[in-house]
């Protein structure tokens, strides 16, 4: 009855709909528009109320008021993840819309969806999917045609910042959107073995139609890596190429010419790959080129997610095996690298499809500028470095305590199902802990924020008193590998980095000096130790030995009236 009511609103609203076929708003304009969120939200609710193989739900809200949905499909018409993974099926989560002036996904999955409805696509019966239509809402509605300056269509399209003015993709680990907070609970609700996140991309010229983002094999880790490096990803790229579409992977240079070779995308833990690789998800950012005709981009993303759902088919199970062993081993490791560095010293040669280029007169000015010549497309071999090198190692510690007042970022780490504890009482435990000794801080705002690098810390062990209700987190669970690289805070994303904790780095108390200057002489003349390391320094400074606000506060930083909280960083270690 719900499906019938649905299709009754639709044909009372106009929308193009047919018993045996239903045509986008792509497939009207020829390849040159693309839907506005009401019509693709309009578009599933159809295909829902055909079909009792595709179901969409409402999911968790975003910055501008409206839902996140989920557009599930089975061949069995089972809608439960947890029913997906029991029965071995290969669970792919498909998101469109992240930047919505890169709407070819949005399209592209409409028709993926369509033609599975109509039986003009098959899924393989181990295969279950989970597309997210649009996932910056605010963005999409922001409707205009101007923002993407030299890209070739659509018409109108929506705007990169969500309702907020976020950049959704550097959100997913700092969670400062309502949108990203919803992805995050989807993520984990479908625990994708694949997840799809559709892009254009901007930069050099070239012959691609699309490139690939994939997650970064080391990075990834160990065997799963591995196994996507040389069992998945060639099948890809041999398939594509086998439908028209040669691909290659994203040419990570802005401007310049890629002959001189480049290297593999670094997906640290803010973009949607490089989150997912923190749970051992193969994932993918396709990136068409925004300098090709619009109808070519959504048909080249629309060939490569059929694509990959066809591999998946076929090497389901051995994915499967590949990433919960992954899983497991990621249980028992004891050091995680912080960070990952490009190695140089290995490469591989590909076959670059790019155009000769030059330099002209600007118009501007008389100045030089670069420019691809495509009447001169060439086919060069080029270095390709795809070798990452772990870096920035820590060990994992038996456990970390977070005091309850930090309750940003305890919501954060529930979000991302996190295993905690609440201390049942007033408790003094053996902990190693940071001290801030210097870093870097952003002098610009980037995506909310005035990040953190640079860290470093020295680590010192004590006995620390912790509260009733403060947080007990062992890391002998799932989401290790996320509690290291976001509680350690020399991460590259880590919570620290993303100035989560930034109270620590402001003293809250002080001194009035000509109050202190005579507690100072008396401290002094009680505290052997101080004195000698004042007097010390007297001698070998002569800056400090002429100014007196050094050396009362000098004074003040060795005393036990420096509050102790100041540089002292919130989150504690219990070892091994």
């Amino acid at each position: 009855m719900f499906k019938i009511k649905w299709l009754a609103l639709l044909l009372f609203t106009g929308y193009t709909f047919s018993a045996s076929a239903q045509t986008t708003l792509f497939e009207q304009s020829k390849g040159t528009r693309t839907a506005t969120y009401f019509e693709v939200i309009d578009f599933y609710k159809a295909l829902d109320a055909k079909s009792k193989k595709v179901q969409m739900i409402t999911k968790g809200p975003t910055d501008a008021g409206y839902p996140l949905h989920v557009v599930m499909v089975d061949n069995e018409g089972v809608f439960d993840p947890a029913a997906w993974h029991k029965k071995g099926k290969v669970v792919i989560m498909i998101n469109n819309g992240i930047h919505p002036g890169e709407p070819d996904g949005i399209d592209a999955s409409q028709m993926l969806v369509r033609d599975f409805v109509n039986g003009k696509f098959n899924l393989p019966d181990n295969v279950a999917l989970a597309f997210i239509p649009v996932y910056n809402i605010g963005g999409f509605l922001n409707r205009q045609q101007l923002t993407r300056i030299s890209q070739d269509g659509p018409e109108e399209y929506g705007f990169r910042g969500n309702a907020q003015n976020y950049d959704l993709n550097r959100d997913f680990t700092k969670g400062d959107t309502k949108n990203s907070r919803s992805w995050v609970d989807i993520f984990h609700w479908l625990n994708p073995d694949i997840m799809i996140d559709n892009h254009v991309s901007d930069g050099a010229d070239f012959q691609y139609v699309i490139t690939l983002i994939s997650t970064q094999y080391d990075k990834l880790g160990g065997g799963l890596g591995k196994w996507m490096k040389e069992e998945f990803d060639p099948g890809v790229y041999s398939k594509m190429k086998e439908r028209g579409q040669e691909m290659y992977p994203y040419v990570a240079v802005m401007g310049t010419d890629p002959s001189v070779g480049f290297g593999m995308f670094y997906d640290s833990p803010r973009y949607s790959t490089g989150f997912a690789a923190l749970f051992g998800t193969v994932a993918y950012m396709p990136e068409t080129h925004m300098l090709k005709p619009y109808k070519d981009r959504v048909y080249a993303t629309f060939d490569l997610m059929q694509v990959i759902i066809g591999e998946a088919g076929k090497k389901g199970s051995a994915l499967k095996q590949a990433r919960q062993k992954a899983m497991q081993e990621k249980l028992t490791q004891t050091v995680f690298p912080l960070s990952w560095r490009m190695d140089r010293s290995q490469y591989k040669m590909l076959t670059f499809r790019g155009y000769e280029t030059g330099r002209k007169e600007s118009g501007v000015s008389n100045l030089p500028v670069l420019f691809f010549d495509r009447t001169k497309p060439y086919a060069k071999e080029i270095k390709h470095y795809e070798v990452y090198l772990p870096d920035n190692p820590v060990e994992k510690p038996k456990a970390y305590v977070i005091p309850q007042g930090w309750w940003k970022v305890i919501e954060l780490l529930e979000l991302n199902r996190i295993k905690m504890e609440r201390l049942p009482k007033d408790t003094f435990i053996d902990v190693t802990v940071y001290q801030i000794e210097s870093l870097s801080s952003m002098p610009t705002a980037y995506e909310g924020h005035h990040r953190n690098s640079q860290v470093k810390v020295k680590a010192v062990t004590e006995k620390a008193q912790f509260l009733k209700g403060d947080y007990l987190i062992y890391t002998n669970q799932p989401g290790n590998r996320f509690l290291v690289e976001m509680l350690e805070p020399t991460g590259d994303d880590s919570y620290f980095s993303w100035n989560f904790f930034d109270p620590i780095l402001q003293r809250k108390e002080g001194y009035t000096t000509y109050r202190w200057n005579d507690q100072a002489v008396d401290f002094l003349n009680k505290n052997a130790g101080v004195k000698k390391m004042f007097d010390e320094k007297m001698q070998t400074d002569s800056a400090f030995a002429k100014n007196l606000n050094q050396q009362l506060n000098f004074i003040f930083i060795n005393s036990p009236y420096y509050e102790k909280a100041y540089m002292r960083y919130p989150v504690y270690r219990i070892e091994r």
